[in-house]
């Protein structure tokens, strides 16, 4: 190699080489669009996540807990099979399965079993400290899990971010904890990991795929839990109810998830969870809109806090 360097160096297309520069230009370009493209389907995907929470609080006004949890996954299931179907899908490679299970176990079943349950007893607006803690986390797991190793300034600014989104969401809740304050946090690590798996699979497979087949690994635990808990827990069947199931099923389970693993595969896992920053304040502003709870004085400041720590952990999260 040493030989054949000083080869190159002596000749006159060595001397003008750095006049090659000039078609550089292109392969640059396509980073950024890249990043931006991913950047905005993971925003869409924190979007559809931050309805997630005030329409399971809908449900939960004609439903049971179980009934809303075996329900939205069994609608979400059926129109990631059709779409499967459709496009005539071949089942993943065997070494696929494992993830697509941890993705089932964290994400269709765990994850909205356990904040359904909280939010019984805690308010939209408590049970978003569990979204606040999620970034932190997700990051954390994927650098065990896929070995990112993000740089120290994204570190500092995701636990700044963390800090401020836990502050205000205990401190507009009077620093109380909830009863269900266990199961949030038990929700937070099965998301997680959930997450970071998802994240994972979408390097290999479209992230609608990935959320698909981990739906349709689900069914043979979510059939016979809605068949059961329709039993257990009769509906009563109000709008809010209906549309809160509808969105948890095709929103929050399903389209959300599609753009919000595609996002995770194209800009990193732990760069696309730090944008999951901004979901409290956004399920807050849902909270008041849609059920009627109070904004607090100091959201505004929140917001523009988060938003800085979002920024800096977007520009050194590679």
């Amino acid at each position: 190699m040493r030989e054949h360097d000083s080869a190159t160096t002596g000749t006159a297309i060595a001397v003008n080489a750095p006049a090659a520069p000039a078609t550089a230009p292109g392969p640059p370009l396509a980073v950024p669009a890249t990043a931006a493209r991913g950047t905005l389907l993971a925003a869409l995907g924190v979007a559809s996540f931050s309805l997630t929470f005030p329409a399971t609080a809908w449900a939960l006004e004609g439903m049971g807990a179980w009934t809303v949890v075996t329900l939205r996954s069994v609608l979400a299931a059926a129109i990631a099979g059709c779409c499967l179907a459709a496009f005539r899908v071949r089942p993943p490679e065997r070494r696929h399965w494992a993830g697509l299970a941890v993705v089932a176990a964290g994400v269709v079943l765990g994850f909205p079993l356990l904040t359904t349950l909280a939010l019984e007893t805690s308010t939209t607006s408590h049970a978003a400290v569990v979204v606040g803690l999620l970034p932190l986390t997700t990051a954390v797991f994927s650098a065990v899990r896929t070995g990112a190793r993000p740089s120290k300034a994204f570190w500092a600014a995701a636990l700044a971010g963390a800090a401020v989104v836990i502050g205000f969401t205990v401190q507009q809740s009077g620093g109380a904890l909830s009863t269900g304050d266990l199961y949030l946090f038990a929700a937070l690590l099965v998301c997680a990991a959930g997450y970071t798996e998802g994240g994972r699979l979408a390097r290999h497979l479209p992230g609608w795929q990935v959320i698909g087949w981990a739906l349709v690994l689900a069914l043979p635990v979510t059939v016979p839990g809605a068949a059961l808990a329709l039993l257990a827990e009769p509906p009563h069947l109000t709008g809010h109810a209906v549309a809160g199931l509808l969105w948890l099923s095709f929103g929050s389970q399903f389209l959300g998830l599609v753009v919000w693993y595609r996002g995770m595969a194209l800009i990193g896992v732990s760069r696309a969870s730090q944008l999951q920053l901004a979901q409290p304040l956004l399920t807050l502003v849902w909270s008041v809109l849609l059920l009627g709870e109070q904004l607090p004085l100091a959201a505004p400041a929140a917001a523009v806090a988060v938003l800085v720590c979002i920024a800096v952990t977007q520009r050194s999260g590679r």
